[in-house]
């Protein structure tokens, strides 16, 4: 059958189909005695839904002011600029607020769609604040523009959205966070994207919002408190530039996250708003942990012999060790050095949980296995030799244990979450859920399945880290649902959720 004949026999087998199911339909109705209703089917066959109207139930979304970090201020792909704030996850929710009686949502935005920040008219030399990541063709690549946002450039007014990128959950009640001086100190104790909308130097970021009275927030903050430690590799070392512990659970408000998250809830509820938290997702759960595998690298014989060749001294040290007593035989195999003809050879890293040898002049190396995790930056430095002759330090790689560490606070930490927004009325969303569903097999939200895998999965940005402008709608949409759950508001019900389809997954190069 040739394919024209095939698409005609296509359309008449679709309209005789057609045609028997109205007949059946007709038939059905001509067997009613009741003369009505069949009246009523011909004058409106295909009678839609009628939904309900949009109630905001018990909540007062007059003046909404959201209270967070870079998931709030709508950073995405490594930087924060003008397009990503306007579809940020607040500005999108004060959007549908606004009609159930929400006012106006302003934000401190960025000077451009280039992202990142100039100090004194310099951009950065670390790329910390640079310019944002574009998709090249086969993978994230920094923009070849320069930032027009100056950080010593206040942005004027006060802004209801106060999502500041950086911000761990002790930084709200810092009163030195929005001073540009202390962007000057070694290391910097303010932070720049506050210091743009700080309203004073002593300002902070909760008095801010406060000032506002707002009547309803959003509060997600805590993401920091663990990702910080993740990012490093979980750097130990105090001395390092790396160095950035996990935020200990007991201690006083400002140093401990429990009287921390007190505090600022403590604060709110004194204030009368209502409000909606969230809490932390494990960083397992998103690429910028996930999309380097643990055996990346191709060899052929040649190469793989002559890496044995180099290994081969520290092979036979490991073998001088188990003979003294040093070591097992069980850690000689973990240690041992083995590459082969392969397109996926485990990596060399360093294992400060090995027995130290370092007395005997041998390294605490081992080869990576899938238990190991490794950030996203090492994917660009692999082809020059990391993780091969180059063996891998620790803020390139998270080993399980320190894995165990981030699970351990992160659970910590949302349980103090989820029962300070249950001790405040406020609504909760588990982000942590989501997130893992979008890691585990996918989250479907109208005619999309987002998952988290870096690029296609459509949920995350290219840093993988922070959502796409997909992913923060995916996210205001739950945030909605748990809002109905709480004030009895219908957003869902009455078919306000927002279509996230209608929102990117990337943004061009040539976005001006």
């Amino acid at each position: 059958m040739f394919h024209g004949q095939l698409i005609t026999y296509k359309m008449t087998k679709m309209k005789n189909i057609k045609y028997i199911l109205l007949s059946a339909v007709l038939i059905g109705f001509t067997a009613c005695n009741d003369e009505e209703d069949y009246e009523k089917f011909l004058d409106n066959p295909l009678e839609e839904e009628v939904l309900p109207a949009l109630t905001a139930g018990s909540a007062n979304f007059s003046n909404y002011v959201s209270i967070g970090n870079s998931l709030t201020a709508g950073f995405t792909d490594n930087a924060l600029f003008i397009a990503g704030q306007e579809n940020s996850m607040p500005n999108i929710l004060s959007q549908k607020f606004a009609l159930a009686g929400g006012g106006g949502f302003t934000q401190p935005l960025m000077d451009d769609n280039i992202g990142g920040l100039l100090f004194g008219g310099v951009q950065n030399i670390d790329g910390s604040f640079g310019p944002r990541l574009y998709f090249n063709g086969s993978g994230p690549a920094v923009l070849p523009a320069t930032s027009t946002t100056e950080a010593f450039a206040p942005s004027i007014g006060s802004h209801n959205n106060m999502g500041v990128p950086g911000a761990a959950s002790f930084h709200l009640l810092y009163d030195g966070y929005g001073n540009p001086g202390n962007l000057l100190t070694t290391p910097a104790t303010a932070n720049p994207y506050y210091v743009r909308m700080a309203s004073a130097p002593n300002a902070t970021v909760l008095g801010d919002a406060l000032a506002q009275q707002p009547t309803f927030v959003s509060l997600w903050i805590g993401n920091n408190d663990v990702l910080g430690y993740a990012t490093s590799g979980g750097e130990s070392n105090t001395m390092s530039p790396n160095y950035n512990p996990i935020t200990p659970s007991a201690g006083p408000p400002g140093v401990g996250f429990d009287q921390t998250i007190g505090a600022i809830v403590g604060a709110l509820q004194a204030s009368g708003t209502q409000g909606v938290m969230a809490n932390i997702p494990y960083i397992t759960t998103i690429p910028h942990f996930t999309t380097v595998p643990y055996n990346p690298v191709p060899l052929d014989a040649t190469t793989a012999d002559a890496l044995n060749a180099g290994y081969a001294t520290y092979n036979g040290g490991l073998q001088f060790a188990l003979a003294n007593n040093l070591i097992t035989a069980e850690e000689v195999t973990t240690r041992t050095i083995l590459f082969e003809e392969s397109e996926s050879n485990s990596m060399v890293l360093i294992d400060e949980t090995l027995t130290d040898l370092s007395s005997f002049g041998i390294p605490s190396y081992r080869q990576s296995t899938s238990e190991d995790l490794f950030v996203l930056p090492l994917s660009s430095l692999i082809p020059s030799g990391y993780g091969t002759q180059i063996a891998l330090e620790d803020k390139w790689v998270l080993l399980p244990s320190e894995q165990n560490e981030i699970k351990t606070a992160t659970d910590l930490f949302n349980a103090t979450l989820e029962a300070a927004a249950s001790s405040a009325g406020f609504a909760f969303v588990d982000a942590n859920s989501l997130m893992q569903q979008l890691h585990t097999g996918g989250f479907a939200d109208g005619d999309f399945i987002l998952t988290s895998s870096l690029v296609t999965g459509g949920a995350f940005s290219l840093d993988g880290v922070h959502p796409t402008a997909r992913g923060y709608a995916l996210l205001a949409n739950e945030f909605m649902k748990a809002i109905d759950t709480t004030y009895g508001s219908n957003f869902e019900a009455s078919g306000n959720l927002v279509d996230i389809g209608t929102y990117p997954t990337n943004y061009p190069p040539s976005l001006q």
